[in-house]
């Protein structure tokens, strides 16, 4: 076999090589709850776990009854925001869905929209204004004010030595009265994550 000839078997060889080795991969579908730790920053396990914890203190907590009792009316919270003071970006609107349905299907406390939605829905009611028949065209001031605002922020702590890294999470999540500021309650999650590179 000659030079151009082995040249050409060998850019063959490579490419064939190239083509077969990019047929390797495979995608697998799995459980939403299975647990997946691939890189060792935030994921969807973190986010579901912090979801079940603040429900589950939020809910396990008298706040909500004692303001019933109080004033004859469920409480009615909008969440504002949550910030993220973490090593990395960590999408807080996840678990913050997650408490929200929540909120809604318990049907103990009420919830009312928050941010860019109430801006869209405010956008809705006005163009109604110009554009809807009077008898189905919604009013302005009717909004449902809200008691709470739920707050929290999402904070890290990274420790590490050669290959080992350990990374920490520190989610708190406040509720406050609107009116008198005061913090009726307050819930956190705390996840440790060892990493060995």
């Amino acid at each position: 076999m000659n030079t151009k000839s082995f040249a050409k078997y060998c850019l063959v060889a490579l490419l064939a090589m190239i083509a077969f080795g990019g047929c390797s991969r495979s995608v697998k579908r799995v459980d939403p709850s299975t647990q997946t730790d691939l890189s060792g920053r935030w994921n969807d396990t973190d986010s579901r776990l912090t979801a079940e914890a603040m429900i589950e203190q939020m809910f396990g907590n008298k706040w909500a009854i004692a303001f019933e009792q109080k004033h004859q009316k469920k409480p009615v919270i909008v969440v504002g925001l949550i910030h993220n003071k973490s090593h990395e970006h960590i999408n807080t609107e996840t678990f913050i869905k997650d408490l929200e349905k929540a909120i809604v299907n318990n049907g103990s406390i009420r919830l009312v929209s928050a941010g860019e939605k109430r801006e869209e829905l405010r956008r809705e009611r006005a163009g109604q204004q110009e554009f809807a028949s009077p008898e189905t065209t919604r009013k302005w001031g009717r909004e449902l004010g809200a008691d709470f605002m739920l707050q929290g922020t999402v904070n890290s702590i990274i420790d590490s030595y050669k290959k080992d890294q350990a990374v920490y999470y520190q989610i708190d999540l406040e509720l406050s009265n609107i009116e008198s500021t005061e913090i009726v309650w307050m819930g956190d999650k705390k996840i440790k994550k060892m990493i060995r590179n």
